[in-house]
């Protein structure tokens, strides 16, 4: 890299420890700052738009400890590893060169740090092992302890991992070299998940030596079970804890969660239809604002904001668990006193998941330990307000919350009221808490006062009245004595100075003295980190008490914020019901209502079962309310799933296993496709993956090619999807009005469409879907609307009257053709159906071969 026989020793330093971590930017300590050199420094330089220097020509940049965590921040961001590295030695006791190592990496999906976390988003580095087949895979959230642990395997083995990778948005990944196979899910990780940072492991890593000693120290008893029949996912799990012990550089025992998926525990739910449902973000601004998250979002903590974004993302199948839920919802909605003071105790409760992480990984702050003990005085009252609820869900809530009674006291009692942010100038543990920190704060505050006592003692002790204790920078504390008593000097008195008035003297207790005053800060700084350590230490043993607490805290956070918004806006309990149906009465799209609050939101019904109304085609001019319709209905069913109140008068769901959306024209030129193809895509996956119990939301099928070939696709997607080949409940949108013949011929499929008012060229939307179809589209008039130019309105209506005129004469020569060449088909059929006969009737034992090469003659002349 650099010649280190040129640099200095400090240089060399830094090389070497620069070459031991060649994909790492080296954060070196240098005093209060993180120094970069040579290469890192002019990069970083750059990244981070910091003033680049040099010493003796070598390139410098640097940042200030203090505020690294904003740096670290926007290199992590960017894809970049940092490694700290620290001062191992007090620079003030060491001689010649300090020594440093790097103590920590920090990668996107392994900080912990408050300032680089979003506190209402977990932060989740995805781990994968592919062997063969099949995939175990692990999302892990380093900062609460949660590990997400599943295998997937068979012929959609990728489009699964894809569906899981949509589904948490892990912001690193770590796989074994098998994995780079997958194309599909390199192609989406490259394309739609944008992570920053990847990294091949060895299999050493997915399997280390030291496995029995990694599991006791991150594994507890309520850790939860990893299956032995997951033997893929426990590799994936062990390359996690390998990766967090290299990032740390130590080996603290950290107690993790496991959270074991199966195939039929959550709503399958793929990218496309995140998106288009905008779930937890809007799809053209990518802001919260718009999000259901956004409307559902009533919690209090940072826990219950990131258990809430889970739900949303995973909604239940479990019937029991469901209910479950609503049966809680509806008791907190019918206690709105009680509701209150629960949102009252829930208020000022600290994110207990990130604290504790950051204590265990020894990160934590005396303000960290302070908000923890802050939180637990607040736990009593938590469970007295949630105590008087009797659903079983809450109750079981309540049983998990720990009041953390010792964790309160023992704070409360050693830390100060408004710690410091960081330990290095102390004054963080309390007064009254450790007898010798009292007695050292009280020298180096009272130290005047103990000089005095000491010289009224010697002064009696001696009966020299004029005998002074004093201080001089040179010769320390002393005691001086006039030359006229001299003769009283006692024999343990040291001659320490001689002076023409008279002489100085020490004694062991004034050097003991001494010691202790100019010592006394330094002591007090590295007992009061002792306290801090031993404090902490005793906090690490709660951790999993803790854990539990700030889950259940969590979720009681998540179905009062549901209560809150079912009285705000007029929720109704669902009914989940055993049937596969969806029926709404007054159904509301619970984002619009919310964006348009000074618009009557117009309510629709909705019937969809798997028997007369499996698909309802949905037709109608664009701008009408087709869109909003069906994503209120799926939006109402997955609300349903979570356990949340929905926007309706009524509502009966049956529940829904998948959900899939193809809504809206967008392309994507990064991977080369066109609107067209990305349409026919998401087509295709609906086709391929959809169940009988599915819902599918189809929008506009088949804009993306010529009118015909358009017609054709949408007719035949529909046709299948009605068909036994899958069968699932549809609504299915579309500005082809040709379409609406196939409630004729296609049991299931009913139509729909969007009731409108006409008066001359003038249209107005009423919003509302009625039963029957429309053979009008309305384009024209919908651009008027727009605000298109007169001109442009007329010229149009011009040229559709005679394309509708071509079309017309088109049409009848086409039906012209088809009917010669139907004609010609069944005369075809009838020679080849007589040919067939002559050969049945044929006595094949009493035939000669002349005979027989005559009839065969004769075949292939009438054919």
């Amino acid at each position: 890299m650099n010649d280190k026989e040129k640099a200095t020793p400090m240089l060399q330093q830094y090389l070497e420890v620069r070459e031991r971590y060649p994909n790492c930017v080296l954060f070196y300590r240098l005093g209060d700052f993180y120094e970069m050199f040579y290469e890192d420094a002019e990069n970083i330089s750059k990244e981070l738009e910091l003033t680049l220097t040099s010493r003796a020509g070598t390139p410098m940049c640097g940042v200030p400890y203090h505020a690294c965590d904003t740096y670290i921040k926007k290199l992590t961001n960017k894809g970049y590893r940092v490694a700290i590295c620290e001062q191992l030695e007090d620079p003030a006791t060491t001689k010649g060169l300090v020594k440093r190592d790097v103590v920590r990496i920090i990668t996107p999906g392994t900080v912990i740090e408050e300032g680089m976390l979003q506190e209402d988003k977990n932060n989740y580095i995805a781990s994968l092992y592919l062997q063969g087949e099949s995939c175990g895979i692990v999302f892990a959230d380093v900062s609460t302890g949660e590990f997400h642990v599943t295998e997937k395997s068979g012929a959609s083995l990728q489009q699964d991992i894809i569906d899981e990778l949509a589904r948490y948005q892990p912001v690193e990944l770590i796989f074994n070299e098998a994995f780079l196979d997958l194309k599909n899910v390199h192609d989406f990780i490259h394309n739609r998940l944008l992570v920053k940072f990847g990294e091949v492991l060895t299999e050493e890593q997915f399997a280390p030596a030291n496995a029995d000693s990694l599991l006791k120290q991150f594994v507890t008893e309520s850790s939860g079970d990893l299956p032995e029949s997951l033997p893929l996912a426990k590799k994936a799990v062990m390359a996690v804890f390998v990766y967090i012990n290299d990032s740390y550089k130590n080996e603290t025992p950290r107690a993790v969660r496991f959270f074991v998926h199966g195939a039929n525990e959550f709503m399958e739910l793929n990218l496309t239809t995140r998106r288009n449902l905008e779930l937890t973000e809007t799809m053209r601004n990518k802001e919260r604002r718009g999000s259901l998250l956004w409307v559902l979002d009533r919690t209090h903590t940072s826990m219950g904001k990131r258990k809430l974004k889970q739900f949303i993302s995973q909604p239940l199948l479990d019937h029991m668990k469901i209910v479950a839920r609503l049966d809680a919802v509806e008791q907190l909605c019918k206690n709105a006193v009680g509701s209150g003071e629960l949102c009252a105790a829930l208020s000022g409760i600290h994110d207990l998941e990130r604290l504790m992480s950051r204590i265990v990984y020894k990160v934590a702050t005396p303000r960290d330990v302070y908000a923890l003990g802050k939180t637990a005085e607040k736990l009593p009252a938590l469970k007295e307000a949630l105590g008087v609820f009797d659903a079983k869900l809450l109750k079981a809530l309540n049983a998990r919350i720990n009041p953390l009674t010792e964790i309160c006291n023992l704070v409360a009692n050693a830390i100060v009221d408004e710690p410091p942010i960081n330990t290095k100038d102390g004054g963080y543990i309390k007064s009254g808490f450790n007898q010798e920190l009292d007695r050292l704060r009280e020298i180096t505050t009272g130290g005047t006062d103990l000089l005095k006592e000491i010289e009224e003692k010697e002064k009696a002790a001696t009966g020299i009245k004029n005998l002074r204790v004093g201080y001089n920078r040179v010769f320390g504390y002393y005691i001086e004595v006039s030359k006229g008593n001299i003769d009283n000097v006692p024999d343990h008195y040291i001659r320490k100075q001689t002076l023409s008035t008279g002489e100085r003297y020490i004694t062991q207790e004034l050097k003991e003295i001494e010691n202790e005053i100019l010592g006394a800060n330094e002591k007090i700084l590295r007992l009061e980190a002792k306290i801090f350590s031993e404090v902490r230490a005793f906090v690490v043993e709660q951790l999993e008490i803790v854990q539990d607490t700030a889950e259940a805290i969590a979720e009681t956070d998540v179905l009062t914020g549901f209560a809150t918004v079912a009285a705000e806006n007029n929720y109704v309990r669902p009914d989940i019901s055993l049937e596969s149906v969806i029926e709404i009465h007054d159904g509301r799209h619970p984002v619009i209502e919310k964006i348009l609050s000074d618009v009557p939101f117009t309510p629709n019904d909705t019937y969809l079962d798997l028997k007369e109304n499996r698909l309802l085609m949905i037709t109608g001019p664009n701008m009408s309310g087709k869109s909003t319709f069906m994503r209120q209905v799926a939006l109402i069913t997955l609300m349903a799933q979570i356990g949340c109140f929905v926007p309706a008068r009524s509502a009966r769901i049956g529940v829904v296993d998948k959900i899939f959306t193809r809504v809206g024209a967008s392309d994507d030129l990064s991977a080369g496709q066109s609107t067209f193809m990305v349409e026919m895509n998401e087509v295709a996956e609906i086709l391929e993956n959809a169940t009988p119990k599915s819902l599918v939301i189809l929008d506009e099928i088949g804009r993306g090619t010529s009118t015909f070939d358009g017609i054709s696709i949408a007719k035949a997607v529909a046709e299948y999807i009605n068909s036994k080949a899958i069968g699932c409940k549809t609504l299915f949108a579309t500005h082809y009005h040709e379409l609406i013949s196939l409630e004729k011929t296609n049991k299931g499929i009913r139509n729909f469409s969007v009731a409108v008012i006409k008066k001359g060229d003038e249209i107005k939307f009423l919003h509302k879907i009625v039963e029957g179809g429309t053979d009008d589209s309305y384009g024209i008039e919908v651009a008027k609307l727009a605000g298109l130019p007169q001109k442009v309105i007329t010229a149009a209506k011009t040229a559709l009257k005679t394309m509708e005129y071509n079309s017309k004469i088109e049409l009848e020569e086409t039906l012209e053709q088809e009917a010669e060449e139907q004609a010609q088909v069944s005369f075809t059929a009838i020679a080849q159906q007589n040919a067939i006969q002559r050969i049945r009737n044929l006595d094949m034992d009493n035939i000669t071969p002349k005979e027989a090469y005559l009839i065969l003659d004769d075949l292939k002349q009438s054919l």
